[in-house]
């Protein structure tokens, strides 16, 4: 039996910091489903379709590497809706600090009593990458700050497109 595993995220956009918690993910798991939210209350900088192909365009070549299959979803619903949508009985979540770790530990135990097949599992972000989140990468490309240490060069590009209509 294939072991499926799915991680969740906005990736809005893609980070290094995802990047490293997929890295690594691809050891544990022979298909990693990459699922992008879709949240009604929120306006993500980059679309739906941006997001996807961004993944696409970082991830699919990691697997040719690896050997676990990577494959993209959206999903707009419970995330282990999502996981069991997908086959997936792992549950992939970064940890960056001691916050991350409350708060993902909250959500892993309502998770399991939703659906106690679906396990989650908890990787540390290596520690190049712990300081880095999508939010903060938007903010400063907003800005017109630097973001290329954060963020894969192609990302890099299109934010500089986003804020300043042009290619970087």
């Amino acid at each position: 039996m294939p072991r499926i595993a799915l991680y969740a995220g906005s990736f809005d956009p893609v980070t290094n910091g995802h990047l490293d918690v997929v890295r690594q993910a691809t050891k544990l798991a022979d298909r990693l489903v990459l699922a992008v939210g879709i949240h009604p209350g929120k306006t993500p900088l980059f679309s739906t379709d941006e997001r996807l192909a961004m993944l696409d365009e970082i991830c699919s070549a990691m697997w040719k590497k690896t050997g676990c299959e990577i494959t993209f979803t959206t999903f707009a619903d419970l995330v282990v809706t999502a996981a069991k949508r997908a086959s997936a009985t792992i549950l992939i979540r970064g940890l960056r600090d001691g916050s991350d770790f409350d708060y993902e530990m909250q959500m892993a135990g309502m998770n399991s009593t939703m659906e106690p097949e679906v396990q989650t599992v908890f990787l540390p972000a290596s520690p190049a990458v712990r300081p880095i989140t999508a939010t903060l990468v938007r903010q400063i490309a907003a800005m017109g700050g630097d973001v290329s240490a954060f963020v894969p060069p192609q990302v890099a590009a299109r934010l500089t497109k986003k804020f300043t209509g042009k290619a970087g």
